[in-house]
């Protein structure tokens, strides 16, 4: 008797079988399809939304506020625009309204103490210290007094930040015993850590808002 007809029955699937892996082959196939295509337009809604997340990360890392300010400052008193920047971030992170237990006040952390100084000698007759909540009054006196200290400390930007956090005397002190000592004050010499910290933070985020907002800095 012939096995073949037994043969062929054991090698094809039914027919409803083979309807039925067809239909998951196809089912599979629409899936795979489907996760491709949402796959792409996830790539494409990142690449369109890139700039807005890149913005949105670095408004949060290095905030930039007042810019028409820092730059009208900049030019009126000679100073890079992206160090004021980097003062104000390292002060109060660009956040108007800060007081430090010091009594320091706004933007750049003035104390009344300075900003009436400040006032005294730019002829600002009319100040009150209310006024250093104003970004305007707050961010031009504390160019004012960066402006003053380079010139006191003949350009150094390193002595006059250091000065803008310890004051000058401090500051004074520290040149002289350096000079006692034969040698020059730097940065890694000075006898506070907060001031070497924030003499160096300054240093560093000045490079980067020189380099993340040369446009709205004008850089």
């Amino acid at each position: 008797m012939s096995t073949h007809p037994q043969t062929a029955s054991r090698r094809r699937a039914p027919a409803p079988a083979r309807r039925n892996a067809a239909r998951r082959r196809a089912v599979l196939r629409r899936r795979l399809a489907a996760g491709a295509g949402v796959t792409l337009l996830a790539a494409i809604a990142l690449v369109l939304a890139w700039p807005q997340f890149h913005h949105a990360v670095r408004e949060i890392t290095l905030p930039l506020r007042h810019e028409d300010i820092i730059r009208q400052q900049a030019r009126d008193k000679d100073l890079d625009p992206a160090l004021i920047a980097a003062v104000i971030y390292a002060e109060s992170h660009f956040r108007d309204g800060q007081t430090s237990a010091a009594g320091a006040q706004g933007l750049m952390q003035l104390t009344p103490a300075t900003a009436r100084y400040i006032a005294h000698k730019s002829g600002g007759t009319q100040f009150v210290v209310d006024d250093l909540a104003t970004p305007q009054v707050n961010i031009a006196y504390g160019a004012y007094y960066l402006r003053y200290l380079l010139g006191r400390y003949g350009g150094n930007v390193d002595f006059a930040l250091a000065a803008y956090n310890a004051g000058e005397g401090n500051v004074d002190r520290w040149i002289a015993a350096a000079r006692e000592r034969e040698h020059a004050l730097t940065i890694s010499a000075i006898p506070y850590a907060e001031t070497r910290a924030y003499v160096r933070r300054v240093l560093t985020v000045r490079g980067q808002y020189r380099r993340a907002y040369a446009e709205q800095l004008g850089a």
